[in-house]
């Protein structure tokens, strides 16, 4: 082989999901024998290859010698970090070679096929996403509004009881969150939740760790939902606008810190709103990773730039969705986000409109008007069963 010919070689060998190697055999003089190309792509059943550990993925390669399906028995060699293959070494039949893998380790991860016919070598390379097994899909309500006969607060309470498969917690949010006494009907209303089988969070704004709210605020206020509302109603803090930037980082664990000092139980939750530095992760038990409209949840996609959630839970990774303006809109939401794309395990809906650009608009005044099907409807996913009729 002329050296050109071998550069050329080491580079296609270099190729992604769909490696192209060339190797020429030896000759005299100047005539060279026929070039041998391996072609080698490695494909999993489900578009957008997103599986969840310890289940078993069809793995197949497709492997063409010269342009042609490979020969019949042609060995194929399989990889992935923290996975398994059966087999691992398999053969080709028609120009496929096939296997099953089963993996340990969530997050994305990359295949490794290899494969030799001439002589000459070939691999290729496929990117997949590996889930957690999924937890059961809770509520979690932005519920910024005041108790009142027979809605709101009384409505979730009620569902709490009514349909205890599925968990209902209410983010406790009295004026802002700032406050010096306890509101008596909330805390009315959030201790009927609670003994209902619901749970209740008290919210804390942040400011995104711009100090434009000081750490000392931010400690009395949780302070005060602890002492005036109590232990025995708040289950945890919701902290509110707070930022993406791993730059805030030591700002978020300081105030993580302090709530699990407090009690290691207590549930944090950080609403940044979109998906943040990975390492925010280390400062929240759940975070909110998407709040928006229903439009944009469809377009909602982690493997773009964020596939580090798919290492997460479900159980940690929250969505609340508002302008969900009917109870279908609802249901799509609440469907995407039990899918393994999405892997939301804390889900909202809303027909309450909000214009981000404008400002205008409140989606958490109260609940939403099919607040009765949306609990249904979680509970139906949750049991794999038909979804209500809207």
């Amino acid at each position: 082989m002329r050296p050109a010919q071998k550069t050329l070689c080491r580079a296609l060998g270099l190729l992604g999901s769909a490696a192209l190697l060339s190797a020429c055999g030896g000759g005299g003089g100047s005539t060279d024998a026929p070039a041998t190309s391996i072609q080698l792509s490695v494909t999993t059943p489900i578009s957008g290859g997103i599986f969840e550990v310890q289940t078993p993925v069809a793995v197949q390669t497709q492997v063409q010698v010269n342009g042609a399906a490979a020969a019949d028995g042609t060995q194929v060699n399989l990889s992935m970090p923290g996975g398994v293959f059966s087999p691992a070494s398999t053969t080709s039949r028609n120009g496929v070679a096939t296997s099953s893998l089963t993996a340990a380790t969530p997050g994305a991860q990359t295949i490794t096929a290899n494969a030799q016919a001439n002589g000459t070598s070939a691999s290729a390379t496929q990117t997949i996403y590996l889930r957690p097994l999924p937890a059961k899909l809770e509520i979690l309500v932005p519920a910024y509004f005041v108790p009142s006969s027979g809605t709101g607060w009384s409505q979730m309470a009620a569902s709490a009881a009514g349909t205890p498969g599925v968990r209902i917690t209410a983010i406790l949010n009295p004026s802002n969150g700032v406050f010096t006494t306890a509101n008596a009907p909330l805390l009315g209303a959030a201790r009927d939740l609670v003994s209902s089988g619901g749970s209740v969070v008290g919210y804390v704004y942040t400011r995104y760790g711009n100090g434009t709210r000081s750490m000392a605020d931010i400690k009395s206020n949780i302070d005060r939902y602890l002492t005036l509302y109590g232990r025995d109603v708040i289950s945890g803090i919701f902290l509110d606008e707070m930022a993406s930037d791993a730059r805030q980082i030591d700002f978020y664990r300081e105030i993580y810190s302090y709530i699990k000092s407090k009690d290691a139980t207590l549930r944090v939750m950080g609403n940044p709103g979109t998906t943040p530095a990975e390492v925010f992760a280390t400062v929240a038990d759940l975070l909110v990773t998407f709040e928006g409209t229903a439009a944009d949840y469809q377009n909602y996609d982690p493997r773009s730039r964020s596939a580090w959630l798919y290492a997460l839970p479900n159980a940690r990774l929250s969505t609340l969705v508002h302008n969900a303006d009917t109870c279908a809109a609802m249901q799509a939401a609440v469907r995407s986000a039990a899918s393994a794309r999405f892997n939301a395990g804390v889900v909202y809906a809303t027909d309450l409109r909000f214009n981000f650009s404008t400002g205008v608009g409140n989606p958490w005044a109260s609940l939403p008007t099919y607040w009765a099907s949306l609990v249904s409807t979680v509970q139906a996913v949750n049991t794999g069963s038909v979804l209500p009729t809207c």
